[in-house]
């Protein structure tokens, strides 16, 4: 379609005739993306208050549908890249995120690293140089006031505040770590998600909500029994791209749940069963 024939489409979602119009909006929104910034321009011309709230409408759908499209190719690639799949998270809110923004910013975390990490280090002397860095240098750190903002899901949001809940900051925590060449990643304990180093000779875990506290495997078997739960291997051993991005989204649902934006809540839990299999909504 061509750009005037689309303008004057977007002109017609004014007519009072109830027909013509959601006529209009339904060829609006099987042009998909394409029609956003039309629609946008024409938000911003008309003085309209009832049209505007349509052409937000539409606008909203077309990113979902957008975003919906981004995470069920993500969930088919072979390699399931973490970053992108939290751009992708935080798209939701800010649709126009840009995923070089996010390289770009964890670029220069990892540099600022990297000036004071030594890879001749022992494990538990290199994992003490990131926190210094991240925790100490970049004041990262737990939202702990604000525990329940969906913005705490959001990677944009932790990198620009420095303040995340667990699943954020340790995902922050190990894409620095792997870029530095370190065995650390993710673990799905109940409650709170940690991280851990792991190599042929090293098991440890770390905090990263508690400004990286080193703790052991008897540390978490003594917290599964304070919760009087079964171990199982998923406690204590690497979770992969897809366990995080499919918590992180339970968390989306919990946020917004907890303030009251319950449409919002029941959209994320539709892009929770995108990824999921089988009907299984994740781990």
């Amino acid at each position: 379609m061509q750009d005037s024939e689309l303008k004057a489409l977007i002109s017609l979602l004014e007519d009072e005739d109830q027909q013509i119009s959601s006529h209009v909006e339904e060829k609006i929104l099987s042009l998909g993306k394409q029609a956003i910034p039309f629609l946008e321009q024409e938000w911003e011309s008309n003085l309209n208050p009832h049209v505007q709230a349509r052409i937000e409408e539409l606008i909203h759908t077309l990113q979902y549908e957008l975003l919906k499209e981004r995470l069920k190719e993500w969930y088919r690639s072979s390699d399931q890249d973490l970053l992108m799949g939290m751009w992708i998270l935080a798209t939701y809110q800010y649709p126009d995120l840009e995923l070089e923004k996010l390289k770009q910013d964890l670029e220069q975390i990892y540099y600022d690293t990297w000036l004071e990490f030594r890879p001749d280090l022992y494990p538990y002397d290199q994992v003490k140089v990131i926190n210094s860095v991240l925790f100490g240098k970049l004041k990262f750190g737990a939202n702990t006031k604000n525990f329940h903002s969906p913005g705490n899901s959001m990677i944009n949001i932790v990198l620009e505040s420095r303040k995340g809940n667990p699943i954020t900051l340790c995902v922050i925590y190990m894409l620095v770590a792997q870029k530095l060449k370190l065995p650390i990643s993710g673990v799905n304990l109940p409650n709170l998600f940690i991280l851990t180093y792991k190599d042929d000779n090293h098991q440890f875990y770390i905090n990263a909500f508690n400004r990286g506290l080193i703790f052991s495997k008897q540390d978490i078997e003594n917290y599964i029994n304070e919760l009087h739960l079964v171990p199982q291997t998923s406690f204590y051993e690497p979770c992969t791209s897809l366990e995080i991005i499919r918590r992180a989204l339970r968390n989306m649902v919990q946020a917004f749940e907890k303030i009251g934006e319950h449409a919002k809540a029941e959209e994320v839990k539709l892009l929770l069963i995108e990824i999921s299999d089988g009907g299984d909504l994740g781990v």
